[in-house]
């Protein structure tokens, strides 16, 4: 009785192996974890405090990644978005102007809002709303998306002043690093080494320091690891709650927030399986937002990470579940993450990314109406180096080809609210 009853908590099915279910969630944490960091340092432009930085990260991914587990009961794991995170620093702080802790405020409206959208026929609509072919192609976009910051990451293609993007010197320690564990990643996950992808970043971190593409960080600063968190938790400042630029932003936080998030568990709850755990784990992830602002983080998602937790065989919450304990553990070893390089990590994103594109097999682009809108979400998503603004092309055009064939029939009614919002967004985003 009780393991039944453990089983139907996390939604673990009686076909379902725990060993799988550890092992994906496991490998979830390790090609997710990086977040931590990665956060950290973009809210510290935003002017928060680093350490306590780092600390509002891994609470907001616990709780995301439990509510997920015991809400959700899918293998999704809940993270601070990458994008959503540079959104809130550069765009909400830095150009609108709004201090850290009013951005705080607005990323817990936000998620207010988006649990009414989630706990009301409005997710439905919503869902009804977006194509199976846009559903798919922004899978496809975010998995492209990944592949270009590995490849930048990794330093195999970097900036370049007169041609955008130039391949990196293979001279450089750092990108041999990067080949050799992209490579022995793909030798390994196509063979179907059980941990392969997290063996390979072990390795790539090892390699990484031998051939001195890495070193050691610096000491960090002594104290307990919750010192100054008191200034994060439930940090909002609700005094520019009156002002328009307050609620523009709200406006544009929620509008990344939703259409985002209904892709992503979409398309990640066909990918392990259960779409019908579709409706639980947006209600979930809602909370997740929500929960996100009172902890002092950006806004989360439906990690693209998850991917590689499902590709591993995790069906279930319970490998959310794992991931959250094992976030819950990064306390206790803190320090230690800052000493995995990008060269270790960026191969696995390029890895992800692949498995992501493999979503264009459920395409249907025999007709040019569904094909063009579709392409175009594919490749702006990583062209634009913003999630929102690839969608948003392709849900702008996809209404205008069918009315130019007579098809409007075809639109799903709430598409075009969604096209105008994503107009009205350009437009303030212009004026802003």
């Amino acid at each position: 009785m009780k393991s039944n009853f453990w089983r139907n908590s996390v939604g673990l099915a009686p076909e379902n192996d725990w060993k799988r279910e550890w092992a994906a969630g496991i490998l979830s944490y390790f090609a997710s974890v990086y977040i931590v960091m990665v956060n950290a340092t973009i809210l510290h432009d935003a002017g928060m405090p680093l350490r306590p930085a780092m600390v509002a990260t891994l609470l907001t991914a616990i709780t995301g990644c439990l509510l997920m587990a015991f809400g959700g009961k899918t293998p999704i794991i809940v993270v601070p978005g990458m994008g959503i995170n540079a959104f809130f620093t550069y765009t909400l702080v830095h150009s609108m102007k709004l201090d850290w802790r009013e951005a705080l405020t607005v990323v817990v409206i936000t998620g207010v809002l988006f649990a009414i959208v989630a706990f009301t026929s409005l997710y439905r609509i919503l869902s009804e709303a977006i194509p199976q072919n846009l559903q798919h192609a922004i899978t496809v976009g975010i998995g492209l998306f990944l592949t270009f910051i590995g490849l930048q990451k990794s330093g195999i293609v970097i900036a370049h002043q007169t041609t955008f993007v130039a391949i990196g010197h293979f001279s450089d320690p750092a990108v041999i690093t990067s080949c050799v564990t992209l490579l022995l990643a793909l030798v390994l996950f196509i063979r179907g080494t059980n941990g392969g992808l997290l063996i390979s970043m072990l390795v790539g971190t090892g390699l990484a320091y031998l051939l001195g593409a890495a070193h050691a960080p610096e000491k960090q600063a002594s104290g307990h690891v919750f010192s100054g968190y008191g200034g994060l938790f439930f940090g909002m400042d609700w005094s520019g709650i009156v002002s328009i630029v307050f609620w523009i932003a709200v406006f544009l936080l929620l509008l990344i927030v939703v259409f985002e998030n209904i892709g992503l568990v979409a398309s990640q709850t066909m990918m392990a399986g259960r779409p019908e755990r579709f409706k639980s784990s947006l209600r979930a992830l809602s909370l997740a937002n929500i929960a996100a602002g009172l902890f002092g983080s950006s806004p989360v998602v439906a990690a693209a990470e998850s991917n590689a937790g499902i590709a591993a065989g995790g069906r279930s919450g319970l490998t959310s579940l794992v991931t959250g304990l094992l976030f819950g553990a990064t306390f206790l070893f803190l320090p230690l993450l800052s000493y995995i390089p990008d060269s270790a990590i960026a191969p696995i994103l390029i890895v992800i990314g692949g498995l992501m594109v493999q979503n264009v097999r459920e395409m249907d682009l025999s007709d040019l109406t569904e094909l063009f809108p579709s392409f175009l979400i594919m490749v702006m998503i990583p062209f634009t180096y913003s999630i929102v603004d690839g969608m948003a092309f392709g849900f702008i055009t996809y209404p205008i080809v069918k009315l130019a064939l007579g098809k409007g029939k075809e639109v799903p009614p709430a598409l075009y609210g969604i096209a105008g919002l994503f107009v009205a967004n350009f437009i303030l985003q212009a004026v802003l």
